[in-house]
């Protein structure tokens, strides 16, 4: 199947260059479109689920960090568990993720020193439109990060703060910068059996719960939502299944999970529990970040996963507020009239 076929099902997302140097990074070269339908009305139609790589900065520097272990900078950061710190510039990795047709990343900067934003700035250079920005956003730089070449902005003290939502803050970044460039970061963590949002450096409980009427509230501020399972994050002890069925059941806009992926097989239970419509991010795990996962086997998974939706996006006439998903080599197709009708994968 060409790739001019799969494009067929996606392009919300900015488009990758066409051409690209060759990935210094052995093994890793897979070039892959987007994975991502909408339709013009209803629910949005997701063809697949994709990774979704990052970058998180730490005082200038590539770092995997346990998040919950982030504190103020009036702490002493004794507390802070540095999974991975990287030799190689955030530009560096924003150019594999060219060069590997991976759109839509996080580069995350975790800290508001000049290091990390000189840092983040360099990776959007590297891969204009490529990559989203987060950490620190506000009403005042927003504009900045866009002009400066991230496609959205991810939000998440701004808006969430001492453990309130801050819907007048929210409400002016929507008119600043437009719903299509914005990104929630509705991070989370368990609490009396609900999933909570998580402000302060995750330290704090909100009184805002993950849920169907609070994702569909949200999505009607933001072009996506990100979502970190916080008791897992960066643990490499398995994903959050109950958080990312949750996600893939309620969520009207794309949404990525990120939180515990260890092995393959993980990407697999993400891909299932949320029916094929919660993308990943992948951290610690990967053995550019220290760990054993392969991030060719990664982008691998990925472009297999976008060259089978591209086919069946092609193969299936689309119609309004109707999904389907590929769950054990099934088309499930879903629509509120009627009940799930599976079809085989040939």
């Amino acid at each position: 199947m060409s790739f001019r076929m799969a494009s067929r099902c996606a392009a919300r997302l900015p488009q990758p260059p066409c051409a690209a140097p060759q990935s210094r990074w052995a093994s890793s070269r897979v070039s892959v479109p987007p994975a991502r339908s909408s339709a013009s009305r209803g629910r949005t139609v997701v063809c697949s689920v994709s990774f979704r790589p990052c970058i998180d900065i730490h005082k200038g520097k590539v770092k995997q960090i346990v998040g919950s272990t982030l504190r103020d900078a009036t702490d002493d950061g004794a507390a802070l568990v540095t999974n991975f710190e990287s030799d190689k510039s955030a530009a560096e990795f924003a150019n594999v993720y060219k060069e590997d047709g991976l759109v839509g990343g996080h580069v995350i900067m975790l800290g508001g020193d000049d290091a990390s934003r000189s840092a983040a700035l360099e990776a959007l250079h590297a891969y204009p439109g490529g990559l989203q920005v987060g950490g620190g956003i506000n009403l005042e730089n927003a504009m900045s990060y866009l002009n400066e070449g991230a496609s959205h902005v991810i939000v998440t003290s701004y808006v969430f703060s001492d453990g309130k939502m801050n819907i007048e803050r929210l409400t002016q970044l929507v008119e600043l910068v437009g719903k299509q460039r914005l990104v929630l970061d509705l991070s989370c963590r368990k609490k009396n059996g609900k999933y909570a949002i998580v402000t302060d450096r995750w330290q704090k409980f909100s009184d805002v719960y993950v849920d169907g009427p609070t994702l569909e509230r949200l999505a009607a501020y933001a072009d996506e939502f990100l979502v970190h399972g916080v008791d897992v994050e960066g643990k490499r002890l398995g994903i959050d299944e109950e958080l990312v069925a949750l996600l893939g059941l309620h969520s009207p806009i794309p949404t990525t999970y990120a939180g515990g992926v260890s092995t393959m097989d993980d990407l697999e239970r993400i891909k299932q529990a949320g029916k094929s419509r919660v993308d990943v991010t992948v951290g610690s795990a990967l053995d550019i970040f220290g760990g054993d996962l392969p991030y060719s086997k990664v982008v691998r998974w990925h472009s297999e996963q976008s060259m089978l939706s591209g086919s069946l996006c092609a193969m299936l006439k689309l119609k309004q507020r109707c999904e389907f998903s590929i769950i054990d080599g099934q088309v499930k197709q879903h629509d509120q009239s009627s009940k799930d009708r599976s079809v085989p994968v040939s």
